[in-house]
């Protein structure tokens, strides 16, 4: 699935243009690696994602085409949260 589906789908993104536009602002990553709207997840690929002062970490459980809202916390793990101080 792409990057920016699986983001919309599972919640972490509300909409699916704003999906696209962080990750091709270089602010996602998959396993490490940068990552664009185009690129393809699996289960299992852990996501960096970086919201202006907040990253977050998480690893994809499970891909679903389309999700209900009070599914959609199942299709992944929060590993981490950070926030990052500006100086």
């Amino acid at each position: 699935m792409r990057l920016d589906k699986f983001l919309k789908v599972s919640r972490l993104i509300k909409r699916r243009t704003v999906a696209k536009d962080v990750s091709d602002q270089g602010r996602v990553w998959i396993n490490g690696k940068e990552a664009k709207a185009s690129s393809n997840v699996k289960e299992g690929d852990e996501l960096k994602i970086r919201f202006g002062q907040k990253s977050i970490t998480v690893r994809i459980e499970r891909i679903a085409e389309t999700t209900r809202k009070d599914e959609a916390g199942q299709m992944y793990t929060v590993l981490l949260e950070e926030t990052h101080k500006t100086e």
